[in-house]
């Protein structure tokens, strides 16, 4: 098993040698870990896996080639809780959603500080108390227009205006190559060249004409390679309803890492805020002041910004919106100034621009935004680098 497990990771594009093997094999066989599958995967990601930047990769690797044994093992007879949460969900009527009405932020945050006194178990499938399932608009597993998830996964509605809950999100792997031919084709339209730097280029012209004044002797010219002289600071959300779009944001992002020599990247959930992150793996311990980015880079710099604007309108407009954390102010505050430190600036929108108009987020991004938001489409990202070039 573990030979294919091996052979696995390789067909992943993960560069794992034989002696990294080996020592997997050497640690197993003196027992440093226990038997569980969640010691195996840090384990064999410790043995087998030297850069960061391929945890990812890893992830998936690991998680298909445990997925494909799963399924040759017996169904089991137990049925998980879980399951049992999602079939409550999925019995709620419309009159029942329905019923869930909207609170309002202040409310909504009076009840919840109520709730954390009074209440002393667990419920499930109510529409007041902490739990799971049913229309209480706090907790998780069921359906309220306007909640706060406490716990658990996302029930799908992608309706909460705050998450209680530690969430971890993941890097996008720029090194994707399938699909991107096509984004670096419109990237390309954000060029500007010079010649830079020391001179590691033939200048044919310049070495024919000074072949020629030479009677024939050959007469090499050299000139500094030309460069895209393009500096772009790229901000990408991450984590929550951005996960329907990995795919396409790492081929944009792929793209980008090949079209710009100057490019700096730096990750938010939803909404820039007070602080921004380079690394998903540490963003709670390595964080970047967004005054001190505004500071770092010149108005000389193009700011594009990627993200799908689908959140709570609070997480806009409102003191403590963000869903993760208490904001002290809204993040319509912080992308006017990001706009007037970027002048030449561009939001793209992975989501259909087609469901633009059903979202009251994207509305407020956009006019935040000048009307300068395009869809991730090659004919999209064509228009949003032709602003940026002017």
């Amino acid at each position: 098993m573990l030979v294919d497990f091996f052979f696995h990771l390789r067909a992943h594009r993960l560069p794992v040698s034989v002696r990294e093997y080996l020592s997997l094999l050497d640690a197993l066989r003196h027992g440093v870990m226990g038997p569980s599958l969640d010691d195996f995967y840090y384990l064999s990601r410790i043995a087998l896996v030297k850069d960061e930047s391929y945890y990812d990769r890893f992830d998936a690797a690991f998680g298909s080639f445990y997925k494909g044994l799963e399924a040759k093992l017996p169904p089991a007879k137990d049925i998980p809780l879980d399951w049992l949460i999602k079939q409550l969900q999925r019995e709620l009527s419309d009159e029942q959603k329905a019923a869930a009405e909207k609170l309002g932020w202040d409310e909504l945050m009076e009840r919840l500080k109520q709730r954390l006194e009074d209440q002393k178990g667990r419920h499930e499938g109510g529409n007041k108390w902490i739990g799971t399932g049913g229309t209480s608009p706090f907790g998780n597993g069921g359906y309220h227009p306007e909640g706060i998830r406490i716990g658990g996964q996302s029930s799908g509605n992608r309706s909460a205006v705050k998450v209680w809950d530690m969430r971890t999100f993941r890097d996008y792997d720029d090194q994707l190559e399938l699909g991107t031919r096509n984004f670096k084709v419109a990237l390309r339209r954000l060029r500007r060249f010079a010649r830079q730097g020391a001179e590691m280029e033939l200048d044919l012209d310049g070495t024919i004409a000074g072949t020629a004044r030479n009677a024939g002797y050959l007469d090499l010219q050299m000139v500094p390679e030309r460069r895209n002289t393009v500096k772009v600071l790229m901000l990408l959300d991450v984590g929550g309803s951005m996960d329907d779009h990995i795919a396409r944001i790492e081929e944009l992002f792929s793209a980008a890492r090949s079209e710009f020599r100057h490019l700096e990247v730096y990750y938010f959930h939803n909404c820039p805020y007070e602080s921004l992150w380079q690394s998903n793996s540490r963003r709670q311990s390595e964080r970047a002041d967004t005054w001190d980015v505004l500071r770092k880079y010149n108005a000389d710099w193009r700011l594009i910004i990627v993200g799908d604007a689908t959140m709570s309108p609070y997480e806009i407009m409102q003191p403590g919106g963000s869903v993760e954390h208490y904001n002290k102010e809204p993040g319509a505050t912080w992308m006017q100034r990001l706009l007037e430190q970027w002048p030449k600036s561009v939001w793209l929108n992975p989501e259909s621009a087609a469901s633009w108009q059903y979202r009251q987020s994207i509305a407020l991004m956009r006019e935040i935004m000048h009307d300068r938001m395009f869809p991730v489409t090659v004919a999209g990202l064509e228009q949003a680098m032709r602003h940026l070039a002017k």
